[in-house]
Order: structure tokens, then C-alpha cells, then sequence
């Protein structure tokens, strides 16, 4: 006759391991509202005519570059490959296309930074549906990082952070650009974060997301900050956002020192 602690005790565990998964379910969610909600803040910036905010999100621009890459080559990318070896390399490369490909197909007039060229209104909707794709990724780079560990998400977040704040003047100004009015302007910013959102709940409903969102994350996340984020700091050869560059990828270590 088999005993009855063993199960109990497997019930135990079982019971546990849920409430963990929901405390940590609970962290990705508010992280990822928290993501959407610089997308507006970064719209705020440009609608509200605030000129010298729009000076901070172009010093945010290098500073975000910097620890970006930072992120994907020391954390999201060794993470990747040792869960899944081949695999993960594999999948981090599919995500570095991927952006690649939406950013130059259906978003060809975007960059990070303020639109000062006429765009038509077409322009505006294709890059409107490149960027929503893009932050639906940011959302599940979140709830993926957060799967691995607090620290992990916490740094992913933080990555994520520092470039939806231009990500949102970026598309806003794209928009009033096309011949938009300002609230038009403030609602495409606002699809943004609805995306991020929307990748936050997937990657929490579908483990497989999840598990295998993670070298999608780090791909996507090597792209925005090398291929988009590092053209838009050279521009101009200002010493100071060289010196936000910098200062990206030391507040990273600083991040991780602090996070141990």
C-alpha cells in the first residue's frame, strides 16, 4: 500500500511553484504597463511643445544604444544559448531580421529622433504597423526576461525603458508630419504601448512564447540598439551623446553589480 505523504507533499510543491509563477506573472504585467506608459510620455513631450525635453530624449538616445547592447551580448544572448544551445543563436538571429525586415518594409521612413521631412499619410500607417510589431516583441522580451529571473526582467526592462521614450516622439512626430492632429498623434503613440501590453499577456498565456521569446528578445534588442539606435548618435559627431554611449553601457554593469 503506497503512502499518503509523498503526494501531499507533491500538492505542496505544486501549490507553491503556482503562487511564485503568479507573483511573478503580477512583476511582468506592472513592468510592461510601466513600458507602455513611456510610449506616452514620449509623445507628451512633442505634443506638449516642450523643446528642452526633446534635447533630453536625443541624449537618451545614446544612453539607451549603450546599454541595449549591453544587455544582449552579456545577459539576453548568453541566456539564449545555454538554454537552448544552437537553437537560441538561431532564433536571436531570426529576431535581428525580423525588425530588420518590418523597419524596411513596412516602416521605411522611421528612425528614433524627431521627423523634420514631410511624410505621407501612408507612410505614417505602415510605420505605425512596423513599430506596433516591434513593441508587441518588447512586451514579450519583458514577460520572458522576468521567466529567467527578477534580475534578468529588471535589466530587460530597463533596456526596454530608455528607448520607448523616443520610440514615442518618434512615431508622434511621424504623424503630425503626415498632416495629423495632435491627439491622432498621441492615440498612434498609445497603440504602442497597447502592443507592448498585448506581448506582456501572450508570453504569460503560452509558455512556449515565453521560453522561446527570450533569443527572440535578445536579437530584437541587439537590432534597435546597434542598427537603429547607434546611426541616430552619430549623426552630427556630438561629443556628448558619445559620452551617453558610454554611459549606457556602464550604467548596465552598474545595473548588474547592484542587482547581485
Amino acid at each position: 500500500m503506497h503512502s499518503r505523504p509523498p503526494r501531499s507533499a507533491w500538492v505542496s510543491r505544486r501549490v507553491a511553484a503556482r503562487r511564485d509563477v503568479g507573483a511573478l506573472n503580477h512583476d511582468a504585467l506592472l513592468y510592461g504597463a510601466l513600458a507602455a506608459a513611456a510610449n506616452l510620455a514620449g509623445a507628451a513631450a512633442l505634443t506638449s511643445n516642450a523643446r528642452w525635453t526633446v534635447r533630453v530624449l536625443d541624449k537618451l538616445v545614446a544612453l539607451a544604444a549603450g546599454f541595449m547592447i549591453a544587455v544582449a551580448l552579456a545577459d539576453l544572448l548568453p541566456e539564449a544559448i545555454a538554454r537552448d544551445g544552437e537553437r537560441g543563436a538561431l532564433l536571436a538571429l531570426a529576431g535581428y531580421v525580423l525588425v530588420h525586415l518590418t523597419q524596411h518594409i513596412l516602416a521605411p521612413h522611421f528612425h528614433f529622433g524627431e521627423e523634420t521631412h514631410e511624410v505621407t499619410r501612408a507612410a505614417s500607417v505602415s510605420a505605425l504597423v512596423g513599430l506596433m510589431l516591434h513593441t508587441f516583441v518588447d512586451g514579450v522580451a519583458i514577460a520572458s526576461g522576468f521567466a529567467v529571473s527578477a534580475r534578468v526582467g529588471a535589466r530587460v526592462f530597463t533596456a526596454i525603458l530608455l528607448h520607448k521614450l523616443p520610440e514615442g516622439l518618434a512615431i508622434t512626430s511621424l504623424f503630425l508630419a503626415a498632416g495629423a492632429t495632435r491627439h491622432q498623434a498621441f492615440r498612434a503613440a498609445a497603440l504602442l504601448g497597447v502592443a507592448t501590453l498585448a506581448g506582456v499577456f501572450l508570453a504569460e498565456w503560452l509558455p512556449f512564447v515565453a521560453r522561446h521569446g527570450l533569443p527572440l528578445a535578445a536579437g530584437v534588442t541587439l537590432y534597435v540598439g546597434a542598427s537603429n539606435l547607434v546611426p541616430e548618435l552619430q549623426r552630427g559627431g556630438k561629443h556628448a551623446r558619445a559620452v551617453s554611449f558610454f554611459a549606457g553601457c556602464a550604467l548596465y554593469f552598474v545595473a548588474r553589480l547592484v542587482s547581485h
